[in-house]
């Protein structure tokens, strides 16, 4: 009887493992439809994506709610809109480039580009209802703050002292670009310190910061988002101010050989049971006048000497559980 008590046990025990380590595939684009500049958070077990909605943004953002990268269910936020979002400073473009962060407080904090500034947004859950996060319900960095560069592409990281940083900055006419950067305070929108001119070699917009071992990588793009050139690279530095120096192996994604992953850019990080992914955009051709994008998924791996490794464009492997 305890034989086969203890076989019945350790077959139950083969079937969970089995089931446990089931295996899927994820192939890119990750979704249907056309969209860009994606950020995720985790909330109770599920994954949020924000993104523009192409052609180059729309009245609100693309969201989507997913345990699994397999389903996928699109989600309405109430903020932010072109109409809640404008000032004399914001420009004819529409609502684009988010990042979402969960604050040490736990609320939730969106820097998003709307027009050609930057504005703040809270929430208490990962949908809302969403906030302008300054009480004056102005911008968080107005469009002509730094004249002469774009003020879009806000990134917010916060360090392992819960020290909050936001970067942000572009160029114009794909040219120029520059990356600023301030601390923050406790209420995720006054500066403690900065802005600062914190730009890596061969950066125009799009900066992701993450860090590993005690390394600062300010990730980040370059080229032009309409075609061909744009890519990932990376710089790495001792503090979250820099300074950066140029990764080895960067660029470390950019359009393959064949052109089936192509302009490739604008992306967020993450990690998922010990990986790290990068989520990013490519470029959908067609022979319209508009450029078009898809959101991609794949793994973002480093070397034994901490550099990160050339980015293999094949979707990935998950684990279903």
């Amino acid at each position: 009887m305890v034989k086969k008590l203890f076989i019945a046990v350790i077959g139950v025990l083969c079937v969970f493992s089995c089931v446990s380590r089931k295996q899927v595939k994820i192939a890119n684009p990750i979704l249907e439809g056309y969209f860009a500049d994606p950020s995720i958070v985790l909330y109770e077990g599920k994954y949020y994506i924000y993104a523009t909605v192409d052609p180059w943004g729309g009245e609100e953002l693309a969201v989507f709610e997913t345990s699994d990268f397999v389903k996928f269910e699109r989600k309405h936020i109430n903020w932010p809109t072109k109409s809640a979002c404008t000032s004399p400073t914001s420009g004819k473009d529409m609502v684009w480039a988010p990042s979402v962060v969960q604050g040490v407080d736990g609320k939730f904090y969106m820097y998003v580009s709307v027009g050609n500034e930057i504005w703040a947004g809270v929430a208490g859950h990962p949908l809302g209802p969403w906030k302008n996060a300054k009480p004056d319900e102005t911008p968080l960095i107005p469009g002509d703050m730094i004249p002469g560069y774009h003020m879009i592409d806000a990134e917010c990281f916060i360090d392992d002292d819960g020290q909050a940083y936001l970067y942000w900055g572009s160029g114009l006419n794909w040219v120029n670009g520059k990356c600023f950067m301030v601390s923050l305070a406790d209420n995720m929108v006054d500066f403690l310190e900065g802005p600062a001119d914190v730009t890596p070699p061969n950066y125009f917009e799009g900066p992701v910061m993450k860090k590993k071992d005690g390394v600062y990588y300010l990730m980040y793009s370059n080229g032009k988002a309409i075609d061909h050139t744009y890519n990932v690279r990376y710089a790495t530095g001792k503090s979250p101010w820099g300074p950066f120096e140029e990764g080895v192996n960067s660029p470390i994604l950019k359009t393959s050989a064949d052109s089936t992953t192509y302009g490739p850019g604008h992306h967020c990080v993450f990690s998922r049971n010990g990986q790290d992914y990068i989520l990013y955009h490519r470029i959908y051709p067609q022979k319209e006048d508009f450029v078009l994008r898809q959101l991609c998924l794949d793994s973002l791996d480093f070397d034994e000497d901490g550099h990160i490794k050339k980015v293999e464009p094949s979707g990935v492997v998950l684990s279903e559980l």
